[in-house]
């Protein structure tokens, strides 16, 4: 059999088109692939203008034009986060600092009171011994952690590679360096101008010596401030304009399909979107209902620096499952700080959130065009993470969305060509059992009424 060689109204072949979009989809995963590096802006400018969309929508029935439309929303959303980092800023700040004060006792009460407990009622159930342990707490008290003040090693080369321990100091010279050792200074009475005297001496010292290092320190310092700031505005700007632009982009990749096609591929859009609807607008919204519920909760309890556990929920709910699980263990390891009593409610407030997530925001807010089933949610998770770390397990579940909304769309293609499985539900998954008995074979004789 020969290819179809028949012509189009143009005079080409009809295998030109399936080639020529063939040969532009390699060249374009080509270039994305050596562009990686520099997608993010891309990436996250398309995660911004689908999430905006709706809301410039709205101001757009409302005879706004939509470049206007656009700077209003994009006005009141910086504003507003713009607004909550300023009032909660302050406060977040004391927090922090605070735990990070309190986080020294807090390793000290687990190593000498939490952990002994532990280990003793291990102990009495005979799940470990105790030897283990007073064995090491021996063989440390007897042979002590020993420090070599400098180790001498030859080199191949002849050189000797010599590695200063504690007790010397290398001082640098006009010709060198000298090592010597190091002197305790003699206490004596505080002398303010002494002190800033020494220390004026030692920042001088050390900006000379270090002159070079320090100028390296600032320029990478600028130079990450200025690509932050480059990143974030080349990001608004590339949203803006997916934003004013989205039907020229859809009706790009529509006049891709033949004309009897695009009927089905119009079906395909919408089903994209249905399911990433869920996934990303629908999980942003349970994420800032999980933060302000865990925020109630930790504030009715009195849990310590509870705007900070709440922030960490409401950041960690982004990542499904295993952002949820990450959440909860700061929160209850603080609980028990204060007492087994507050660490119970906050686990126990916890479950609760997420049995309303489960049973109530699911369903309402990501509907059932969303629905991916758990395992597949923990493999684009673990795929995404091993592969593209953070941003990949943030892009694992929308690109999972994508690629069931794929398969289901050929899946319904293929079914439909089947005379047989045309009247099959795509959602079954066992055929359904039949309403009447089966007539009896032919070769069976009937059973005759008693």
């Amino acid at each position: 059999m020969s290819a179809d060689v028949t012509p189009t109204p143009t005079g080409k072949p009809r295998w030109w088109r399936p080639v020529f979009l063939l040969v532009s989809s390699l060249f374009a995963v080509t270039v994305v692939v050596a562009a990686r590096e520099v997608l993010l802006p891309f990436v996250l400018a398309l995660v911004i203008a689908y999430v905006l969309t709706p809301f410039v929508a709205f101001f757009e029935k409302k005879k706004v034009k939509r470049p206007i439309a656009i700077v209003l929303v994009y006005a009141i959303v910086l504003g507003s986060l713009g607004g909550f980092v300023w009032a909660a800023a302050p406060r977040m700040a004391r927090e922090i600092a605070g735990l990070r004060t309190e986080l020294p006792a807090l390793n000290e009460k687990a190593n000498h009171e939490w952990a002994p407990k532990i280990h003793a009622k291990l102990v009495a159930a005979g799940l470990v011994s105790a030897a283990p342990l007073e064995e090491h707490d021996e063989r440390e008290h007897e042979h002590p952690e020993r420090h070599a003040a400098a180790i001498v090693k030859p080199l191949p080369d002849g050189r000797y590679e010599i590695e200063i321990g504690t007790g010397l100091a290398v001082v640098p010279e006009k010709e060198g360096f000298v090592v010597q050792p190091v002197r305790d200074e003699v206490k004596g009475p505080f002398d303010l101008n002494k002190a800033i005297a020494g220390s004026l001496k030692k920042s001088l010292d050390y900006a000379r010596t270090n002159a070079v290092e320090l100028v390296k320190v600032g320029r990478d310092i600028i130079a990450g401030i200025s690509r932050v700031i480059f990143v974030f505005g080349i990001t608004l700007m590339l949203a803006a304009y997916m934003m004013l632009t989205r039907e020229k982009i859809m009706d790009f990749f529509r006049s891709l399909v033949r004309p009897s096609s695009r009927g089905s591929f119009d079906g395909l859009v919408a089903r994209m979107d249905r399911g990433l609807s869920g996934v990303v607008r629908g999980q942003l919204i349970i994420c800032l209902v999980n933060g302000v519920l865990s925020a109630i909760g930790f504030a009715i309890v009195g849990l310590k620096y509870w705007p900070v556990m709440a922030l960490v929920a409401t950041v960690f709910s982004l990542v499904p499952i295993f952002g949820s699980i990450a959440s909860s263990v700061p929160a209850v390891a603080l609980g028990l700080t204060q007492s087994p009593g507050v660490a119970f409610f906050v686990l126990a407030w916890i479950v609760g959130i997420h049995q309303i997530e489960a049973n109530f925001l699911n369903p309402k807010i990501m509907g059932d065009a969303a629905k991916i089933h758990p395992v597949l949610v923990i493999f684009s998770l673990l795929v995404g993470e091993h592969f593209f770390h953070t941003a990949g397990a943030l892009l694992a579940v929308p690109c999972m969305s994508i690629t069931l909304s794929l398969f289901t769309h050929f899946r319904q293609i293929v079914q439909e060509s089947d005379p047989e499985l045309r009247a099959e539900p795509l959602t079954s998954l066992m055929p359904p059992p039949p309403s009447d008995p089966p007539p009896p074979a032919a070769d069976e004789p009937e059973e005759e009424p008693a």
